[in-house]
């Protein structure tokens, strides 16, 4: 009954819901910042959030392989040659709501269907300070879609290579002063085979995958200058990984309120809610490949993130902008296993977890006296990490093996950043920005060892926080409203960084892990002294008429500093971070037919640490082509990497190597909109 008076009382004439958070503030000027907007997010060939997040130069996953094929466990999203692991070194928000896994780090990247999304906006560079720590390599924020984007009903339906399927539905409806939406996403497809040709044995197979998600969102005004936004989402996403025992799956549900005020006292007030579960089996394969048998059940994951923010943008007069606020969030989670299998049947189980939480306070102000911008922020945080422990057990007698229970640790983390945006000319600024940014270490980083193939890692329940200082500085410029040219020298430093570090080779047994075979190595998360990362960055967009032209591309030279048993490190390239990145797609907007190419090169990138297991460099080109039949109805096309290029994602210590998506082809029909 509320919401019924709420939106009868309302009236679109002298209340403007736009279902959005504060507007960005002037200071962002000074920061290297990447607009993706809704028609480019449209016109991805895969229909995923990876691939629209391609179109950054810089910006990836720690593998190549996208949601339909990697482990969810590798999907940590970076920026700027930083490296990383499980964990995303950026940090990636839903209309202002932190979206990493609060057990690992990871993102699921089906929850996010494009079709969703107004628009996505990158800033690379460190210490953000309204959406809370964890930007170390930059913010990814996500912005739902809303009535003005959307058409009332709309739906697609495709089908693809290797009996793929994907559908999805929205509705939206304005609502006196407000509006709903409501959204599905199903995909599923019986997948390709991992394993490159040559290499496969009997144990080989396809990867299947199947996925969903719905969203619901609504927005109603509450006065003329106040909106109150709620937002939930639900996923789920089934894996296997090519062989017998490799199947993994995650689901999801969040919930979260905004309570967003626009008046002469701007505000926005948040409270959110993730609640997450994550299963995986891992299979060791004989040497010839003509076998798999099961080694790890880990048949549960739960894992909970509970949050809030408020801010406020107090009236300080046309040339200043402030926004200060605190912020809380806490995860807990842990792992449930059952290892060490013999004859089928595990013998010994496993459970580890704990809980983390930061609270922090942050201020931002943004000065513009005439062509000058001038920003300076800060937060201060005060973190905790507590009841973390590691229990392992034999199955058959109960018998304790490991009782761990690590001491509780907490401090204080003090961050921040300063830039200046000079408008030279009409069509020409100039940036120079500073930052420092902080990243806590994951629960899944702390407390719970793994195994890839033969190579098994211990975790380590004394690593420190991450924390990068580093500096910019750019140039922009706008011959025109519709091109725009950009470019960056940054220079970054992250201290304490986490990685996977190389002890030694087995045979043998080794603490945490347990025995480890000849063709493996035992590897344990150390914080390294330093990972040095500078690098150039270009971005272009230009709309012609009909024709549309985005351009970007990354260089990084990134090295560990590193010693003490990490020495052999020192001056290597960190894993998976490649040297050269870039993107380009040109499309056509014409009254008869929307066509798009989409080109990406990615360069060499060394699977491990120790660079001795090189994955080769990749050029694939995407297209899509879309031809109206009648109003609210059209045919589309897609092909994702359409040259079928071999894209090595990754190389296990005997020389196997794993691909990414080869030649998928679509065909599909689109309703709604224009």
């Amino acid at each position: 009954m509320l919401l019924l008076s709420l939106l009868a009382a309302a009236s679109a004439s002298d209340i403007v819901v736009t279902g959005r958070g504060l507007s960005e503030a002037p200071g962002e000027a000074a920061y290297d910042v990447v607009a993706i907007d809704r028609a480019r997010i449209e016109a991805s060939a895969s229909g995923r959030l990876e691939d629209v997040l391609a179109d950054v130069a810089g910006l990836q996953q720690f593998r190549r392989s996208d949601s339909r094929s990697a482990n969810p466990t590798s999907q940590g999203v970076t920026l700027r040659g930083l490296g990383g692991n499980a964990a995303s070194r950026a940090l990636l928000v839903l209309d202002g709501v932190p979206q990493a896994d609060p057990f690992g780090g990871w993102v699921a990247f089906p929850a996010y269907a494009p079709e969703r999304l107004g628009g996505v906006r990158v800033t690379r560079g460190g210490g953000s300070g309204v959406f809370g720590p964890g930007a170390l390599a930059g913010t990814i924020e996500l912005s739902s879609a809303g009535p003005d984007q959307l058409p009332p009903l709309s739906a697609r339906l495709a089908y693809g290579s290797r009996d793929a399927v994907e559908a999805d539905a929205a509705a939206s409806a304005r609502l006196g002063g407000g509006f709903a939406t409501l959204s599905a996403d199903y995909a599923r497809g019986d997948g390709f085979v991992p394993i490159v040709a040559g290499q496969r044995g009997a144990a080989d197979r396809s990867a299947p995958y199947e996925q969903a998600s719905v969203a619901a969102r609504g927005v109603i005004p509450v006065d003329a200058t106040t909106e109150l936004q709620a937002n939930v989402l639900a996923f789920t996403d089934r894996r296997e990984r090519g062989t017998a025992f490799t199947r993994n799956g995650s689901d999801g549900a969040d919930a979260s309120l905004r309570l967003v005020g626009r008046g002469d006292w701007g505000f926005s007030a948040l409270a959110y809610l993730q609640t997450r579960a994550f299963q995986s089996q891992f299979a060791s394969v004989s040497d010839d490949r003509g076998g798999a048998s099961q080694v790890l059940d880990q048949y549960n994951t739960p894992a909970t993130g509970l949050g809030a923010r408020v801010e406020i943008a107090p009236p300080l007069g046309p040339d200043l902008d402030l926004r200060a606020g605190a912020d809380w969030r806490r995860t807990s989670g842990r792992t449930e296993e059952l290892f060490t299998f013999v004859n089928g049947a595990p013998t010994r189980g496993r459970l580890a977890g704990g809980v983390s939480s930061t609270v922090g306070a942050f201020a931002d102000l943004s000065w513009t006296p005439g062509t000058v911008t001038l920003s300076a922020g800060g937060r201060i945080d005060r973190w905790s990490i507590r009841d973390g422990f590691l229990n392992e057990r034999t199955l058959a007698t109960a018998a304790p093996l490991t009782d761990s229970h690590f001491p509780d640790r907490s401090g204080w983390e003090p961050t921040g950043r300063a830039g200046l945006a000079w408008r030279a000319a009409d069509t020409l600024t100039l940036r120079a920005a500073a930052y420092a940014g902080w990243r806590l270490p994951t629960l899944n980083e702390l407390y719970r060892p793994f195994r890839v193939g033969a190579d098994a890692t211990a975790a380590n329940a004394g690593l420190s926080p991450e924390r990068l200082q580093g500096a910019e500085i750019g140039i922009e410029y706008r011959p025109t409203t519709a091109v725009r040219l950009g470019a960056t020298l940054f220079d970054n430093r992250l201290e304490d960084a986490i990685a996977n570090v190389t002890i030694a080779r087995g045979p043998g047994n080794f603490p945490g892990v347990g025995f480890v075979s000849a063709a493996g190595s035992f590897r344990m998360r150390r914080n390294l002294d330093a990972i040095r990362s500078r690098g150039l960055e270009l971005d272009a967009t230009a709309t012609l008429g009909p024709w549309r032209l985005d351009a970007s591309y990354a260089l990084t030279d990134a090295r560990v500093r590193a010693s003490g048993i990490a020495a052999p490190l020192d001056s290597l390239r960190p894993a998976q971070t490649p040297r050269h990145a870039a993107s380009g797609s040109l499309g056509w907007t014409g009254r008869l037919l929307q066509a798009s190419a989409t080109v990406r090169y990615i360069s060499s990138q060394f699977e491990d640490d120790q660079n001795s297991r090189r994955l080769a460099d990749a050029l694939t080109l995407d297209a899509r082509l879309l031809v109206p039949v009648r109003k609210g109805l059209a045919i589309e096309a897609r092909a994702e990497n359409l040259t079928d290029t071999r894209v090595e994602a990754a190389v296990s210590a005997d020389g196997v190597i794993e691909r990414a998506t080869p030649r998928t082809l679509w065909l599909g029909i689109r309703l709604g909109g224009g």
